[in-house]
């Protein structure tokens, strides 16, 4: 299996727009590389692609990837469709620019399949372009992808986006994937939002040979040092901090034969550094940071 990491920051990429923090600052100047958000391509073949998540940024990230290019028609892809682990809209907008993309597949829970349906409306506005297969991720016994992968939904928060109104309060808005080659016998599980350590991850975890994970903020303080956010104070909108007693680093330790990457990293993470303390810590650790671009092999 081939894994590519399309992009590796959460919502609003790094540098954020509207944003002057020092990381972003140091971003702007030339000082660190910036990150576009989060969103992976994976292959069991080399021929037949499927995006995990697709962000905003899907445009530059498939054009960024010779083996993303189109062709050899006119309008051929080796983009075979998405698997999206909620319905975040950094996760999900990228679906707008792939509109017209013809026999692509969408594999997604049911209430995020919803509310792509009613809260926030693409899931008509992109069958009008071209007719999309939209598929239940949660079925029981999983799916197998073209290109000889095979997938297991696993639910891991029922934190729903702030645009859907009323939401179900214990719905499985949030998957994580394990995703096997059958040739090889690679298994990468794709957790990129963790509110919390789920029930069973650990078992989950033990069957991996990599994971991506939630890395978005390294310290549950860290909204409030870096931005003085409204959020500060606040569960760090949904997402396992790594660091601390209860973060996820702690967690991980209990695997140590399992590769780690963090992904999704927020624009106040000091993983963003490759030389601050934060990453320091996290390689002593034994989990990495990798830059936008770089690819796996299992």
């Amino acid at each position: 299996m081939r894994a590519i990491l399309l992009g590796t920051a959460a919502g609003g990429g790094f540098p954020q727009w509207n944003c002057a923090c020092a990381l972003c600052a140091r971003c702007l100047s030339g000082e660190l590389p910036a990150r576009t958000q989060e969103s992976v391509a994976v292959s069991g073949n080399g021929r037949d692609w499927w995006l995990l998540n697709a962000s905003p940024d899907i445009r530059t990230q498939l054009l960024a990837v010779p083996a993303l290019a189109p062709g050899p028609g006119p309008r051929d892809t080796p983009v075979r469709g998405v698997l999206l682990t909620d319905a975040e809209v950094d996760h999900a907008l990228g679906l707008t620019v792939l509109r017209g993309g013809a026999d692509l597949t969408v594999y997604a829970a049911p209430p995020v399949r919803d509310a792509l349906t009613t809260d926030l409306p693409l899931r008509g506005l992109l069958d009008r372009y071209a007719p999309w297969d939209w598929q239940d991720s949660t079925a029981p016994g999983g799916f197998a992808l073209a290109g000889g992968l095979t997938v297991t939904t696993h639910r891991v928060s029922a934190k729903a986006p702030k645009y859907v109104s009323g939401p179900a309060p214990d719905a499985p808005w949030v998957s994580a994937y394990r995703i096997e080659d059958r040739a090889t016998g690679g298994v990468l599980v794709y957790a990129p939002c963790l509110a919390a350590w789920p029930d069973g991850f650990d078992d989950l975890l033990a069957s991996a040979t990599c994971a991506l994970l939630d890395g978005t903020f390294f310290s549950a303080g860290e909204l409030g040092t870096a931005v003085r956010s409204k959020d500060a104070g606040q569960p760090l909108m949904g997402h396992l901090p790594v660091a601390g007693p209860g973060g996820s680093l702690a967690a991980l330790a209990r695997h140590r034969g399992l590769r780690r990457i963090y992904t999704h990293l927020n624009n106040t993470n000091p993983l963003l550094d490759p030389f601050s303390d934060a990453c320091a810590t996290v390689r002593k650790a034994g989990a990495e940071v990798l830059p936008d671009g770089h690819e796996l092999i299992l």
